[in-house]
């Protein structure tokens, strides 16, 4: 599957010319020519990344950014503007939250890198929220196991960090059956609910 980079400038050949810049990249590439059309496409496409300019008529690109980073929040944000200034800069980072900031005339080799970064950073995150899910699922089920057997989770270790079992040693490979079965059970529960939980 490719990536969709969608430009918004209220410039066809500003548009034109960042398509150009990326012709040789395996992306799907949209333009929009203001903030509405730029907000009826990400309506009906997954765009990874959007690139806007700052100036233009209607919204600026900062008001823009900031309305998909509520709307679309896993859309990496980038602004491009030919008029620099400190106070736009900040603004556009505290509303928008964007990635990255650049300046017109932006160099091809830099704006196909920025898309690169742009799209490594969302894999990232996306991960991270994965590893996260993950972890609440493994916590979810240690709960469980604490609370059907009172002190499993905690375990004892001695001077020279040897494990303290208190169960005779007959009884470990029951003990580890009924981990393994709970284990199950808790995993069948967790797949029973909707992926939205956790």
């Amino acid at each position: 599957m490719s990536h969709k980079v969608l430009f918004v400038d209220d410039e066809p050949n500003v548009t034109r010319s960042l398509k150009h810049m990326l012709r040789r990249e395996a992306y799907e590439i949209f333009s929009a020519g203001d903030a509405k059309e730029a907000l009826r496409i990400l309506a009906k496409e997954e765009i990874d990344v959007v690139v806007s300019d700052e100036q233009m008529p209607g919204m600026s690109g900062t008001k823009l950014l900031s309305v998909v980073r509520a709307d679309f929040p896993d859309t990496v944000r980038i602004i491009m503007t030919g008029h620099a200034r400190l106070e736009t800069a900040v603004t556009a980072i505290n509303e928008g939250e964007i990635y990255r900031f650049l300046i017109k005339p932006c160099n091809g080799l830099d704006l196909a890198i920025t898309i690169r970064q742009a799209l490594q950073h969302k894999q990232l995150i996306a991960k991270s929220r994965q590893l996260l899910r993950v972890a609440r699922r493994q916590f979810t089920l240690l709960q469980e196991l604490e609370r059907k057997h009172p002190g499993i989770t905690r375990i004892d270790k001695g001077p020279q960090g040897a494990l303290i079992l208190e169960a005779p040693i007959e009884s470990f490979d029951v003990l580890i059956q009924k981990i393994d079965a709970e284990i199950q059970r808790a995993e069948c529960r967790l797949a029973a609910e909707p992926a939205g939980q956790g």
